[in-house]
């Protein structure tokens, strides 16, 4: 029966429900994610938007060429006589009063084609273009801070595979004891050296065993679909996970990651990049104070029928200047300022948590190594005191709670040692996002 143990203990540790399923690896999964999953589909809309705001605003650099046709019919005296003037076909006849004062309806066709020439206009133009161009750099920024995120995101529900697993293991070993002991127990109530108790209190150790062990299952379970949703994939679809992975601790000091956080942080980036949009803003409102001079080319045509019998044209050059509107630009200016400093009072506060959190993911990493050397020690030496108890217990010299509380405290040992790597693997992830530089390809 013994011999056996190693082939239940496998057994029982091994995966359900993965025969037939899709193996990925960490990069497959992320590569999967970054592709389907919904928040980066947002990101890259986002950037979308901003490039063709760029586009937009150097468009406004360029000519507009309209074209346009308008067909009317009036009898209005006035218009009769402007309508017939424009198309030059007046006479005599119809500069009488009596032709004017019963004008019969006449019909116009007015075909146009006008060219807008923008030529200067305070910077105004050049300042949205710029202030496009900054939030397109703030929206990619912005998308690695997408990325990154959804990275650890995946290694969180990666990994959380592997230590439900663990635990499915550390369960399944502790049922095992937990069998064996209440084989012992009948054993030595049969030759006198147990009472009926005893038994019944093995029985519900193992009850609690065999509950760990379900429980360790569903959170096997729960991790596969969290990961299959960061996939974008049904939860449906068979999924397995290949080996486990841990990024390394990042090198360097506290100084020396927080001057690299401050340096290559996306999301400071990204702030940087909206002061530098809300400076453009500014420009942009300011320039609406200074004189603007556009020039206007148009060729028309007008006839009684669609055609282009009478044409004339106009050249125009115009000077715009907006000497008075009630402080209704200054107005402007301000609420653009008051957003700039907003931001760059942001974009403050922000280095500064950055700088922060970097430090203090630094110091849990640490600790989390300490803790995971701790807890491996801990196991070794719950297992060793473990089976001392149970040699005395199988003597009949030390009572079965001493046995269970034995291997309680080697369950718990083992558990958190499982737990410990788990966090020993988040905890380096972490120091990575604050810093600005967690990437697949680097775990």
């Amino acid at each position: 029966m013994r011999n056996m143990w190693p082939t239940i203990l496998l057994l029982a540790a091994w995966p359900l429900g993965q025969a037939g399923a899709e193996t990925l690896n960490f990069k497959q999964c992320t590569e999967a994610a970054l592709s389907q999953n919904p928040d980066m589909a947002i990101s890259r809309a986002q950037i979308e938007q901003a490039e063709a705001a760029v586009r937009e605003a150097k468009g406004n650099r360029m000519p507009r060429l309209n074209l346009s046709l308008t067909a009317s019919r009036t009898n209005d005296a006035l218009n009769v006589f402007g309508t017939k003037l424009t198309q030059r076909r007046v006479v005599a006849d119809d500069m009488a009063p009596s032709f004017l004062n019963n004008a019969p309806a006449v019909n116009n066709f007015n075909s146009r084609i006008e060219l807008l020439i923008p030529v200067y206009n305070g910077g105004q133009v050049e300042s949205y273009v710029h202030q496009a161009q900054a939030y397109t750099r703030a929206a990619q920024s912005g998308d690695r801070v997408a990325r990154q995120k959804l990275v650890k995101q995946v290694l969180m529900a990666y990994q959380g595979v592997h230590t439900a697993r663990a635990y499915i293991k550390v369960a399944s070993e502790g049922q095992a004891a937990a069998e064996e002991s209440v084989r012992i127990t009948e054993k030595l109530h049969k030759q006198g050296m147990a009472v009926k108790s005893d038994i019944l209190s093995a029985r519900v150790n193992l009850e609690d065993m065999r509950i760990k062990l379900i429980e360790a299952r569903n959170a096997e379970s729960t991790a596969l679909d969290q990961l299959k949703l960061l996939m974008g994939r049904p939860l449906s679809t068979p999924l397995n996970v290949a080996d486990p992975v841990s990024p390394a601790l990042m090198p360097g000091d506290d100084a020396a990651l927080r001057k690299q956080a401050a340096e290559t942080h996306p999301g400071l980036r990204a702030l940087r990049e909206q002061v530098d949009a809300a400076r453009a803003a500014v420009e942009a409102a300011r320039a609406g104070k200074s004189p603007q001079f556009n020039v206007s080319l148009r060729q028309e045509w007008n006839d009684r029928t669609l055609g282009f019998n009478s044409n004339a044209y106009m050249m125009a050059g115009v000077l715009s200047w907006n000497a008075f509107d009630g402080g209704t630009l200054q107005a402007g200016i301000d609420r653009a300022e008051a957003r700039r400093n907003e931001l760059a009072a942001k974009l403050r506060q922000t280095e500064d948590g950055i700088g922060f959190q970097t430090t203090d993911a630094r110091r849990k990493a640490l600790e989390a190594e300490e803790r995971a050397a701790v807890r491996q020690l801990s196991v070794e030496q719950a297992e060793e005191a473990r089976r001392l108890v149970k040699m005395r217990y199988e003597n009949g010299v030390a009572p079965l709670i001493e046995l269970l509380s034995a291997q309680a405290q080697l369950d718990k040992a083992r558990a958190d040692l499982v737990a410990a790597r788990y966090d020993l693997a988040v905890t380096r992830t972490e120091l990575r996002l604050a810093v600005g530089v967690l990437e697949p390809e680097q775990i």
